[in-house]
């Protein structure tokens, strides 16, 4: 009888994804799929505009921001502040799910 040698299949995890540079690792945050925690580096925004983001969304543009219902003035502000700081890429699944919680704490 013949052996049959079963390997696993590979996964389907991101080794090279081009756009982590904005997930944090730069001046420009991507709305879809960066974690709250890439808003820290612009002052105010985090936890509690970050978090408006975060938990709305995908975004098409960044002007979807303003589109947001029940966002305070306060914030809209701040997300017209940095507006030049975002940018939109299509949401990825594997980022887009943690966008709130990726386990990563201080």
């Amino acid at each position: 009888a013949a052996a049959l040698a079963v390997a696993p299949a590979a996964g389907l995890a991101i080794v090279d994804y081009d756009a982590v540079k904005y997930l944090g690792g730069t001046d420009k945050v991507d709305l879809n799929n960066a974690n709250v925690q890439a808003y820290r580096q612009f002052p105010g925004m985090y936890p509690t505009a970050a978090g408006w983001i975060a938990t709305h969304g995908p975004y098409k543009q960044v002007s979807d921001l303003y589109e947001i219902k029940g966002v305070p003035e306060n914030v809209k502000a701040l997300f017209k502040k940095y507006e030049g700081q975002f940018v939109v890429l299509p949401a990825n699944e594997a980022y887009f799910i943690d966008r709130i919680n990726n386990g990563m704490y201080r």
